[in-house]
């Protein structure tokens, strides 16, 4: 008996070295999954690194194309401002300028073309052929107009 039981101790311990070796097929299995899992996590980590330090440099970029745009536009904002002013200027000048042709055409009409029952014409166009006749008949005279 004492035989017997030596035996049955031995099978027992063989059957839990076996369930062992199992247990440690599968550890191992999973470990070389979890091994592949950080070599391809370490590889994402990289790229990630990567592309943050292109994007980085992509808004430094960014900020100074920001600044010279901002600076640029500032500057034809204000050559823009003094071009306005000085077309206004020039708008006021032109306006002095047919007021005065107006009134030296309207002078210059001999008095049987303007009769009081003739309307007074204040276009534009008019106020042009007015100073335009003017001109040419300065010229016939032989002075520039």
């Amino acid at each position: 008996m004492n035989h017997s039981l030596g035996f049955a101790i031995e099978s027992l311990v063989a059957l839990l070295l076996m369930l062992t070796i199992g247990y440690c097929m599968l550890l191992n299995a999973r470990l070389k999954r979890l091994k592949a899992d950080e070599n391809s996590l370490k590889a994402t980590i990289g790229e990630l690194i990567t592309a943050t330090e292109i994007a980085e440099r992509a808004i430094g970029g960014l900020k100074l194309t920001v600044r010279d745009v901002n600076e640029n536009l500032g500057n034809q904002l204000t050559a823009a401002g003094h071009l306005s002013e000085q077309l206004r200027k020039q708008l006021a000048e032109g306006d002095n300028v047919v007021r005065r042709l107006s009134k030296i055409a309207s002078a210059a009409r001999p008095s049987s073309e303007v009769s009081p029952a003739a309307p007074v014409v204040s276009s534009a166009k008019a106020i042009a052929q007015a100073a335009q006749a003017f001109s040419e008949r300065r010229r016939s005279d032989g002075l520039a107009a």
